[in-house]
């Protein structure tokens, strides 16, 4: 999807900058000082051609289920709150959800499974997330991934990894000042989320904190929460029941101190 065609929440122009190289973004995720800069060129960014090349090819083939709609086809910003208290960290975009709608955990069941219980958690309006335009608000509440392009096999090498993390770092230095809980969805996001706080010059212990769920760590004034990432394996097998993540909001929102 093009930018500037009237994509819900597409913040990027056709004179948006476009990063092209590890270097680039770096240097762009450095350089933006408002949430929606870096919305923006987060959305343009073709710094890994692996993944540009898979989420392009997925994007114009299109599930069967969904060969009628449209599909974004491009990274994935962040999402929700721009003062947030409550940051939550997941891996990566799902090739036939975030990568179809534009926005992070939409489209797919591990989304309404995490969307239903933001909801009943009382971080988000409504329980349906279905596309950009359904009209989900999130209450002091934003959601990010470490890897911003959805992945052939949701497995991004290291290198990309590396490459897409400075987003994160950006993301976390303009929202970081109001947030109080991280809530990380898996291992990878509970790293990526150390090494966000730790790039950002918060405290991270040596050794770093183990990942678990409902692992608990203060790093500064900020408490990271680990969670089971809400994957179809996870949920259909019972290892993360609804409870077990109403648990986790819940506490989160108590420590965040949400309204």
């Amino acid at each position: 999807m093009p930018p500037g065609s009237g994509w819900p929440g597409d913040m990027a122009t056709p004179d948006t900058a476009v990063a092209t190289t590890p270097a680039q973004v770096a240097a762009m995720a450095a350089a933006a000082q408002t949430i929606e800069e870096l919305d923006a060129v987060i959305s343009m960014c073709r710094a890994c051609p692996r993944l540009v090349q898979w989420r392009e090819e997925v994007a114009a083939a299109k599930r069967k289920s969904f060969a009628g709609e449209p599909y974004w086809g491009r990274p994935i910003p962040g999402w929700g709150a721009k003062r947030p208290r409550v940051m939550i960290v997941g891996l990566a975009p799902a090739a036939h959800g975030a990568n179809r709608t534009g926005r992070i955990f939409t489209g797919d069941r591990s989304g309404d499974f995490l969307v239903a219980a933001m909801y009943r958690a009382g971080l988000a309006n409504q329980a349906v997330c279905v596309d950009a335009a359904d009209g989900l608000r999130l209450n002091k509440t934003r959601v990010a991934a470490a890897v911003r392009c959805a992945p052939p096999g949701n497995a991004p090498t290291p290198a990309e990894r590396a490459t897409c993390a400075p987003w994160l770092d950006a993301e976390w230095r303009l929202t970081s000042p109001t947030v109080r809980v991280i809530i990380a969805l898996g291992g990878f996001a509970w790293r990526a989320a150390l090494q966000m706080v730790r790039n950002g010059g918060g405290t991270v212990g040596k050794p770093a904190p183990r990942f678990g769920h409902g692992a608990t760590v203060k790093l500064g004034d900020v408490t990271l929460i680990g969670c089971y990432h809400p994957s179809q394996q996870n949920t259909f097998t019972g290892k993360l029941t609804p409870q077990m993540l109403d648990d986790v909001f819940l506490r989160a929102r108590a420590l965040a101190s949400v309204e």
